[in-house]
C-alpha cells in the first residue's frame, strides 16, 4: 500500500471512528501520532526518537502561543458573563413592546433578541436554550403558530457564528492565516442580510395570515411612549452599545481582536454589575465554562494540526488536490462542490471540527481557482448555519426540544426550521451572484 493510500485510509478510519461517538479531539491526536509514527519511522531509531513526538509537542506549543486564539477565551468569557446577567427577559420584553405596530411583533422581537444575544455570546446552544425557556412559552401563550415560534428561535440562535464578533471567524482566521479583522468586515453585510431575510419572512407570513399575529394584551399595547423609550434605554441599548463598541474598535483599527475582546469582557462584567447580577457563583460558572470551551478548541487545534501534518506528509493532501484538479472545474463549480461537502459534513459534525479539520483540505486549492480565502470563509460561515437547521441532525432543534413544553413535538420544530433553512440558501445564492456583498466593506475600510 502506497503512502497516499495510507493517508486516505487514515481519513476514512477517522470519519468511521467519530461516527461511533469517540471524542474528536483525542481521536485526532491518537490517529495523528499513530499514523505519524508509521510515516516517520526509521528502523535504526529508538522508540521515542520518532519525529512524530517532536511534531506533536511543537503543534501544542504553537497553539498555546497563537496570538489570534487568545481572543477566543476572552470573547467566550464576555458571552458567558452576559448570559448569566439575566438581561435576556428585559431585552425581549422591551423589543416586543417597542415593535408592537409591526405584524408578528413578538416573533420579530424574539428574532432580534436571538440575533443580538447570539452575537454577544457566540454560543448557539446557550442562546437557543435560554430563548426556549423565555420567549417560546410567551409566544405559545399568545397563540403564535408553533412552527414559526420554534423556527425563529432555532434560526436566530445560530446567527452568532456568522455575525461578528464571531468565534468561528477567529478560528477560521487562525486556520487559514487570514486577517480576522477583514473577516469581521466581510461578514457584516451577509450577516445582516440573513437576519433581514428571516425578519422579512416572519413579517410576510404574518401579513398573509393574520391568525399568525395575535395582538398584544391591552396593558402592553397602550404603554406610554416615554415608558417604552425608558425600557429600551435600560434593556436594549446597553448590550447593543457594548457589542458595537467592540466591533467598532476592531473594524476601525483602534484595537486588535484580542484587545477588543479583553475590553468586551470588562464591559460584560460592568454590565452584569449594573444589573446587579454579578455574583461570585455566577462569575465562577463563567470562568469554568470559558476554560472548558477554550480547552476543547485548543485540543481540537493540536489534534487537527498533527493529523493534517501527517496526512499531508503521506501525500493525502496532494492526492485530493490532484483529483479535484483532474475534474477540470471552474471556480463556481468548485465553490458549489466544496460547499455541498461542507453542508453534508454539518450533519454529523460541529462547526469547530469542520473548520479545523476539513476546511484546510480546500484551502490549498483556492489559489488555483483564484478564490479569495476571506470570501470562501464567509460562504463557509453561511453554510454552517444549515448544520444547525437541517433535519435530522439539526442541533438547534434538539437544544430547543430539551427545554420546550412537552406538547411541542420534535417534528414540529423541524418543520419550523425548514423555511429559515431556505432563507440561508437564498443568502448563499445572493453572495454567489453578488460577491460584492462580502468584498465591498473590507475594500472600503482596508483597500483591495
Amino acid at each position: 500500500m502506497s503512502d497516499p493510500q495510507v493517508a486516505l485510509m487514515m481519513m476514512g478510519l477517522f470519519i468511521f471512528i467519530i461516527l461511533l461517538g469517540f471524542p474528536i479531539a483525542f481521536t485526532l491526536m491518537a490517529m495523528g501520532v499513530g499514523f505519524g509514527y508509521y510515516a516517520y519511522f526509521r528502523p535504526d531509531q529508538a522508540f521515542f526518537d520518532n519525529r512524530v513526538f517532536y511534531l506533536f509537542t511543537q503543534n501544542t506549543f504553537s497553539v498555546m502561543n497563537n496570538d489570534v486564539l487568545v481572543a477566543v477565551p476572552l470573547f467566550l468569557f464576555m458571552g458567558y458573563v452576559i448570559e448569566r446577567a439575566n438581561i435576556l427577559d428585559r431585552l425581549f420584553h422591551s423589543l416586543q413592546i417597542s415593535m408592537r405596530a409591526i405584524p408578528g411583533s413578538m416573533a420579530v422581537a424574539a428574532l432580534i433578541t436571538c440575533a443580538l444575544f447570539a452575537t454577544a455570546t457566540g454560543i448557539v446552544g446557550a442562546v437557543v436554550t435560554l430563548m426556549g425557556l423565555l420567549a417560546l412559552p410567551a409566544m405559545i401563550k399568545a397563540n403564535y403558530d408553533q412552527k414559526i415560534s420554534t423556527g425563529v428561535i432555532c434560526a436566530g440562535g445560530t446567527l452568532g457564528i456568522l455575525i461578528p464578533p464571531s468565534i468561528m471567524l477567529i478560528v477560521y482566521g487562525a486556520t487559514s492565516a487570514v486577517s480576522v479583522v477583514k473577516l469581521y468586515a466581510a461578514a457584516m453585510i451577509p450577516g445582516m442580510l440573513l437576519a433581514g431575510l428571516y425578519m422579512v419572512y416572519v413579517v410576510t407570513r404574518a401579513v398573509m395570515n393574520p391568525s399568525l399575529r395575535p395582538k398584544l394584551p391591552k396593558s402592553e399595547a397602550t404603554l406610554p411612549f416615554w415608558q417604552v423609550v425608558w425600557m429600551l434605554l435600560t434593556a436594549f441599548f446597553p448590550l447593543a452599545f457594548l457589542i458595537l463598541s467592540v466591533l467598532g474598535a476592531i473594524l476601525f483599527g483602534l484595537a486588535t481582536p484580542t484587545e477588543a475582546a479583553a475590553i468586551g469582557s470588562m464591559g460584560g462584567l460592568l454590565l452584569a454589575a449594573a444589573y446587579r447580577s454579578l455574583t461570585w457563583g455566577r462569575l465562577k460558572e463563567a470562568v469554568f465554562l470559558t476554560a472548558r470551551t477554550s480547552a476543547m478548541v485548543c485540543f481540537l487545534f493540536v489534534g487537527s494540526w498533527t493529523f493534517s501534518s501527517v496526512f499531508s506528509y503521506l501525500g493525502g493532501e496532494g492526492l485530493i488536490k490532484d483529483f479535484v484538479l483532474s475534474l477540470d472545474l471552474n471556480p463556481v463549480t468548485f465553490l458549489i462542490l466544496s460547499q455541498a461537502i461542507i453542508f453534508l459534513l454539518g450533519w454529523p459534525l460541529e462547526w469547530s471540527e469542520i473548520i479545523i479539520i476539513f476546511v484546510p483540505i480546500f484551502l490549498p486549492l483556492l489559489p488555483h481557482f483564484n478564490i479569495d480565502p476571506i470570501f470562501f470563509g464567509i460562504l463557509v460561515a453561511l453554510n454552517l448555519q444549515t448544520s444547525f437547521l437541517t433535519p435530522p441532525m439539526a442541533m438547534s432543534a434538539y437544544y430547543l426540544k430539551g427545554v420546550a413544553p412537552p406538547h411541542i413535538q420534535l417534528m414540529t420544530i423541524f418543520k419550523g426550521c425548514l423555511p429559515f433553512l431556505s432563507m440561508v440558501f437564498v443568502a448563499m445564492a445572493l453572495v454567489y451572484v453578488f460577491p460584492q456583498l462580502v468584498t465591498w466593506l473590507p475594500d472600503q475600510l482596508y483597500g483591495n
